[in-house]
């Protein structure tokens, strides 16, 4: 959902089945030469890229990794409707469904965590606010408006990924490509802007100013030197 003031609200969408209504067209590119946002593998234990779990085992902080990618690929459905030959709507209706039964899993690896951490005593109501919070936050944490062309082109990227990528081998994908769609967020231009300039800077030499004369334009002398 979209405000008249700019800012953007995810709906909290933990329901499995949640998808976003919409059908697109082919895919397509929104730069002319796009920026690298490639990264390194994550762990789980990076506060820049997941919500961190103190405590957390390695099944969950896996749980982790894989709902902070579904949460990312969510927000685009959301957000880049913009640009719907990106197709971030499909994507991620078919992500869903693709890989349902590993969601599945780690959204019930997630709730065993807060469960477990929560204090002796705590209501079953009140572990899951801490859980809704938790999510409430991860997508959050992707909303952006100055870098929305980098963040979708990636996004759609990773999502056209996770259709190809077979079942049971999601965690995977999202440990290798969820630092690339946080590096997205970083406001980046069209690297085609930048080759042209360092090319220009490249070949243009400088002239002292008596080469030039009253019009401006490049006197004969200075060419031959």
């Amino acid at each position: 959902m979209v405000r008249a003031d700019g800012q953007r609200f995810v709906a909290l969408a933990v329901v499995l089945g949640s998808a976003v209504v919409g059908s697109t067209p082919a895919g397509a590119q929104l730069f002319w030469q796009s920026p690298n946002f490639a990264g390194a593998p994550v762990t789980g234990d990076e506060a820049t890229v997941v919500i961190p779990l103190p405590g957390a085992t390695d099944a969950e902080k896996r749980a982790n990794i894989v709902w902070t990618l579904r949460a990312g690929l969510n927000v685009a459905a959301l957000q880049c409707q913009f640009a719907p030959s990106l197709m971030t709507v499909p994507n991620y209706n078919g992500f869903l469904t693709h890989h349902a039964k590993e969601l599945n899993e780690d959204y019930k690896t997630l709730g065993a965590y807060f469960k477990r951490m929560a204090p002796k005593g705590t209501s079953v109501a009140a572990v899951g606010a801490a859980f809704d919070q938790y999510t409430t936050r991860t997508y959050n944490s992707f909303s952006t408006l100055n870098a929305q062309i980098g963040f979708c082109q990636t996004a759609s990227n990773v999502g056209e990924g996770a259709l190809m990528t077979r079942k049971g081998s999601l965690a995977d994908l999202a440990r290798n490509r969820l630092r690339e769609m946080r590096n997205s967020l970083t406001p980046v231009g069209d690297l085609i802007y930048t080759s042209h300039v360092q090319m220009a800077s490249a070949v243009v030499p400088g002239y002292a100013p008596d080469c030039f004369d009253g019009k401006g334009r490049l006197k004969k002398r200075c060419l031959k030197d």
